[in-house]
């Protein structure tokens, strides 16, 4: 019998893909990511994750009654199968008897890990089909709200996410949207401009939750102005959902009437969304908004990779990783301050910190910008993202970089190398000497670094990240992919007259040179 499996390993059938794999491995190892929403996803997840569950379907949900067994019920395939195989189950296929069983443990897991002695896991009601944040929290609105309805939460620009009501999204453009900011004077959010916003405009749903304020929400605070107002309270958790699995960040579970949460961030899963809520009349209009309201059929595999995941999350390892992610956080703002830079919001209380560039200035007082700082820091082998800071005119002039510890503690660093690695930002950026000049829609921000000092600070970080544990083999390729003098050969030949001719020689050679 001839087949069409394609049985060969990824190597034999695609090598071109496999060492675009290998060459991301290296990456991963040879920098210090401090990207706050990305993590290092075990491989026991990962393995899960590519598994033989993602060749199906399996559109609807298992039966509701799933929802109340134990784990070692959902696991008795005895008795689950007997029942499957005498009444079927509420799905659209076939063939999905052990989809079921992945879906009901992933959703009691999840519910185990964010169960408190106030909540317990029976009174959770998880749904762990949305796709990413995104979808979750627009299914939360498609499940709750009417188009023109009022929603409130945090300014871009001030912390908040696109889905919280930002023009430039479906949730902006669907439903009205009013923001909440930080004081000026303090950094922190104003609870009394919270509440003078919620009696004025009269929201249906209230939003607390942050991509780059790194403090603490009062969600008690939230929930008595929400029900003040007669609104929902949404708390999008998708940054701090490990910390609050942990016990390392305050739980909105008893205050929130709905939470969202993506499982790629400090849970260290795979990519995907939860929402939970304790009211099962909620619970029922949520479902139907993810399925079939927004979307088709769920990616199975996720499902299993999120069982693992939360499994994890229930040990004292994870417990102990969330705690020192906090820890090591704190570390590198204190560290960064004494280098003599400023941290946005007065330090932080999670696992992300904002780091103002504008501490930074040129000659002739042009501010260091976060795309100019990101791109320099990325170049020595420190990742990290531009960030807005209130006041801010957009995001493409970004005064800040957002600065997280998830996937470095992941690694074994500790306090000791936080200070290290505030150490090297410091010398990096202050390094940068900012400057601009005119483009077509207004001043380019750019800036120049020594190339002594670019190197020193390369070869800093590679001993750095040389120390920090990886789960596997690392190669080291060397350029273009990796440009330290130690993984360079020196030219055959001595360099002869170089002859530029264009149009544009001079402003080329003012990016490429240091000296004017």
């Amino acid at each position: 019998m001839n087949d069409f499996l394609f049985p060969e390993d990824l190597e034999q059938l695609d090598p071109a893909v496999a060492e675009l794999i290998r060459l991301e491995e290296e990456r991963q190892a040879r920098k210090l990511i401090l990207i706050p929403s990305e993590s290092y996803t075990p491989r026991a997840v990962r393995q899960a994750l590519g598994s033989v569950f993602t060749n199906i379907y399996a559109e609807g949900y298992p039966l509701p009654e799933t929802r109340w067994m134990t784990e070692e019920q959902i696991l008795d395939y005895e008795a689950h199968m007997a029942f499957y195989r005498r009444y079927g189950d509420l799905r659209y296929y076939m063939g999905v008897e052990y989809a079921d069983v992945a879906e009901a443990l992933a959703r009691r897991r999840c519910a185990e890990a964010f169960a408190t002695e106030a909540i317990p896991a029976n009174h959770i009601y998880v749904n762990v089909q949305p796709l990413s944040g995104a979808p979750a929290n627009i299914a939360v609105y498609e499940a709750l709200l009417k188009p023109g309805d009022v929603i409130m939460g945090m300014n871009l620009t001030h912390g908040g996410h696109l889905t919280h009501g930002a023009p430039a999204n479906v949730s902006g453009q669907r439903y009205r949207a009013v923001f909440y900011g930080v004081d000026p004077r303090t950094e922190l959010i104003d609870y009394d401009q919270v509440e003078d916003l919620a009696l004025e405009h009269r929201p249906r749903i209230i939003i607390a939750g942050y991509t780059s304020y790194p403090r603490a929400p009062d969600w008690a605070k939230f929930r008595e102005i929400a029900d003040r107002v007669g609104a929902y309270l949404l708390a999008d958790i998708a940054h701090v959902a490990g910390m609050v699995a942990a016990g390392a960040y305050p739980t909105p579970l008893g205050h929130a009437h709905v939470i969202t949460f993506t499982t790629h961030k400090t849970l260290c899963g795979p990519r995907g969304a939860c929402i939970l809520t304790t009211d099962p009349l909620l619970a029922r209009r949520i479902d139907h908004a993810v399925f079939p309201g927004l979307q088709g059929g769920p990616h199975v595999n996720t499902f299993v990779a999120m069982a693992v995941a939360f499994r994890l999350a229930r040990t004292g390892k994870f417990r102990r990783l969330q705690y020192q992610i906090v820890a090591n956080a704190k570390a590198l703002a204190r560290a960064l301050t004494e280098e003599g830079l400023r941290v946005a919001y007065g330090g932080t209380d999670s696992h992300l910190l904002v780091v103002d560039c504008k501490t930074v200035r040129g000659p002739f007082g042009e501010p260091l910008l976060g795309d100019t700082a990101a791109r320099v820091l990325d170049l020595v082998g420190i990742v990290c993202n531009r960030n807005t800071l209130p006041g801010d005119p957009s995001p493409a002039l970004a005064s800040g970089i957002r600065l997280g510890t998830p996937w470095v503690t992941q690694r074994g660093l500790g306090e000791p190398e936080m200070a290290e690695l505030a150490h090297l930002i410091a010398r990096i950026l202050k390094s940068i000497r900012p400057y601009t000049y005119p483009g077509r829609q207004g001043p380019i921000h750019r800036g120049k670094v020594e190339f002594d000092a670019l190197e020193e600070a390369r070869l800093a970080v590679s001993e750095l990240a040389s120390r920090a544990a990886v789960d596997y083999e690392v190669r080291c390729t060397g350029y273009p992919h990796h440009c330290l003098i130690t993984d360079t050969q020196p030219p055959a030949a001595e360099w002869g007259l170089i002859e530029l001719e264009g149009n544009a020689v001079v402003a080329f050679l003012g990016h490429l040179l240091v000296e004017e």
